[in-house]
């Protein structure tokens, strides 16, 4: 098990690059698994999910050869299997896309309850009922047993599907299911974060016929071939960005952010100035700066789907609520026990008391050095965020899940002031976590 050593105490200073999407590729890979050609995918980040995804696209036949740079070739020609039970599969919650995919390509799809990080309950049921509604019909149709999933359709068709829940899981998988079904398709109620743009882009680009992604209604029209032979640049990753934003915010530095799209910011940007931060932005980047005695101004977070503020950025949010003056409060409002990292952080000395699904945080906390453990993706991060804040050595456990998503973090950490390395821990995991990976 890896861990991280973190010198706190330093401001960070100058640039740093944003990796492609983690979200938008997990998707777009599990879309190229459909296609009837090649295809070349850009901007693709070096993290451990995406090694576990190539890992299992691979075992269902399709030829993947990087190139160097972020770049791969995709072939899913030879693809001969609808089964998905790499044990990779119950690593990594994306993994699930596979379903809409292998389903459109076999008619049928089997494959292992997929797994990642324990913060809340996430059922697929809403994909297994936009499933059925487009053919999959029957109970013995739609099977989960035994931690596999077995779906089966004669053919798939278009369908009317409206999500009771706003779901980018189901909004994702059934829009692959869709694209080469027979006749129309319209979800309802969908989600519209902007990996789902880019997934919905990607497919455009491979010959799919998908309008609406962005917004609650979207709308395709079945194709009976993908051709391909298209290369696809990912979009940048929105929360990596709003990542190195807060890093930038909790040690009251000056850090340009790089390759990112400002207009997915905007729910974290807003805080930050309202916070008291200097925020400046250009087409592609946003610079994040404090003065040491800059007053910062105690605010509310409430977490909501897209344009909202993210989830994914919620930990890390609330480390930055622990600089501010006075009572800030967080509302966690999509997943139901997203606050099982907030005892770590108090073990640095966080003043943070949770009501059911409010966080109220009072500031200004000055991070004491500690042992913590990254219980999940997000949650490690905002491990890191303290560190970097806290005087003295913390030590953040279990880092590879941080390395889930989030591409070289220790190095580009490094290269904008971070006293921070990568240790190789002779520990048993399982003592230390309590994350379902």
């Amino acid at each position: 098990m890896s861990s991280y050593k973190i010198e706190g105490g330093k401001k960070l200073r100058g640039d740093v690059n944003i990796s492609g999407s983690k979200n938008a590729v997990l998707g777009i890979l599990a879309a190229a698994m459909m296609l009837d050609g090649p295809c070349k995918i850009e901007n693709v980040p070096d993290i451990v999910d995406v090694q576990a995804m190539l890992e299992i696209c691979e075992t269902l036949g399709a030829k993947i050869n990087p190139c160097g740079g972020g770049v791969f070739e995709i072939d899913p020609t030879n693809i001969s299997t609808y089964e998905a039970t790499h044990p990779k599969v119950k690593n990594i919650r994306a993994s699930y896309y596979l379903l809409g995919a292998l389903l459109t390509r076999f008619k049928k799809a089997t494959m292992y309850m997929p797994g990642g990080c324990n913060f809340g309950n996430r059922p697929i049921d809403l994909h297994l009922k936009g499933f059925q509604k487009m053919g999959a019909k029957g109970t013995r149709s739609t099977d989960i047993r035994d931690g596999i999933i077995r779906i089966v359709a004669d053919e798939l068709k278009g369908a009317h599907i409206f999500l009771d829940v706003v779901s980018v899981g189901a909004t994702i998988n059934l829009m692959l299911a869709a694209t080469k079904a027979i006749g129309v398709t319209t979800i309802e109620n969908a989600a519209k974060e902007p990996h789902i743009v880019d997934v919905a882009n990607f497919l455009n680009a491979m010959g799919a016929n998908i309008k609406g992604a962005g917004t609650d209604t979207i709308r395709i029209k079945g194709v009976p071939v993908l051709p391909g032979g298209y290369s696809y640049s990912v979009i940048p990753d929105q929360i990596e960005a709003g990542t190195y934003m807060i890093a930038a915010g909790v040690t009251r530095g000056d850090v340009t952010i790089h390759n990112l799209i400002p207009k997915h910011m905007e729910p974290l940007t807003v805080k930050m100035i309202e916070m008291g931060f200097g925020i400046e932005q250009g087409d592609d980047w946003i610079r994040v700066f404090a003065n040491e005695d800059t007053e910062l101004e105690s605010t509310n977070f409430k977490t909501r789907p897209y344009p909202g503020f993210p989830t994914d950025l919620q930990p890390q949010a609330t480390v930055l609520l622990c600089m501010a003056n006075g009572m800030s409060r967080m509302h966690e409002n999509v997943w139901d026990n997203r606050f099982q990292y907030i005892p770590e952080l108090q073990s640095m000395g966080a003043s943070i008391t949770v009501m059911e699904r409010i966080a109220l945080i009072n500031g200004p906390v000055k991070f004491c050095g500690a042992r913590v453990t990254a219980l999940d993706l997000r949650a490690g991060a905002a491990m890191v965020l303290a560190g970097l804040a806290a005087e003295g050595t913390t030590t953040v456990m279990a880092a590879n899940r941080i390395e889930r998503g989030y591409e070289k973090i220790v190095e580009k950490l490094r290269a904008i002031g971070a006293d921070i390395i990568y240790v190789e821990d002779d520990v048993d995991e399982h003592i230390v976590t309590v994350a379902d990976e």
